[in-house]
């Protein structure tokens, strides 16, 4: 079982990485705090294996702790879950070996991918002392080769420039009004599925600002047409 400690000082956003975290079989939750000085205090009294690490915290941030805990040697995976999206933070993070960067807000899509990958990673390790280079390329370090004649300016895999056209032209009959995922899949009649990455992909272009709103149940995700960013997306159209 893997053990896992939550740090993180919004105290919803610790219970659903806590509600979303009971739904992975392989993971037990060691316990939550809510600051560096606590982290560091649980961190020299218990093991665990991973921790869930938010940046933005009273007092030192979440960027201190890993450093804490490299400095330490200590034998613990992190994966940061946090707004700090700047490149200075993720580069810093990535540096001093964080396994996963989660951005806020995210979808439980994304946190189980990262905890699988997380967890076949760790059971990988357990059983294995020695490996080959085919073995760490495909298991461990999963490189990838561009197929020939797919070019930078491609869409993702799965994605169509004739369905993100009609996606896009519901978007701007919005004219800057905040929707979801279900008002562009019933204007569209795409399903919600496949509406949810392409609404993610303009995301991760900065075409669309994603904001997460909290109520009963899940988070629902909004979405708002930056349209200065709208030529980010040419290229493909």
């Amino acid at each position: 079982m893997i053990k896992v400690l939550i740090v993180e000082d919004d105290p919803m956003v610790a219970e659903f990485n806590k509600r979303y975290l009971k739904e992975m079989n392989g993971f037990s939750l060691s316990g939550i705090v809510h600051n560096v000085k606590d982290a560091m205090e649980f961190l020299n009294k218990e093991q665990v294996n991973l921790i869930l690490l938010d940046v933005y915290m009273p007092g030192a941030n979440g960027l201190e702790l890993l450093q804490f805990i490299r400095e330490q040697k200590m034998e613990v995976d992190v994966i940061l879950i946090t707004a700090a999206a700047d490149t200075e933070k993720i580069q810093t993070a990535i540096r001093m070996g964080v396994v996963d960067y989660l951005i806020k807000p995210f979808e439980f899509e994304r946190f189980n991918q990262a905890l699988v990958k997380y967890k076949d990673k760790y059971a990988l390790f357990e059983k294995k002392q020695v490996f080959n280079q085919e073995e760490l390329d495909d298991r461990i370090l999963h490189s990838e080769q561009r197929p020939a004649g797919e070019t930078i300016n491609d869409l993702p895999k799965g994605l169509t420039s004739s369905t993100l056209q009609n996606i896009l032209i519901v978007i701007k009959s919005k004219e800057g009004a905040l929707f979801s995922t279900d008002d562009i899949a019933e204007s569209t009649y795409i399903s919600r599925v496949s509406v949810r990455k392409y609404l993610k992909y303009l995301t991760y272009l900065g075409v669309l600002e994603e904001s997460l709103t909290y109520g009963i149940g899940r988070p629902v995700y909004y979405y708002t047409l930056k349209k200065d960013k709208l030529s980010q997306v040419n290229m493909y159209l």
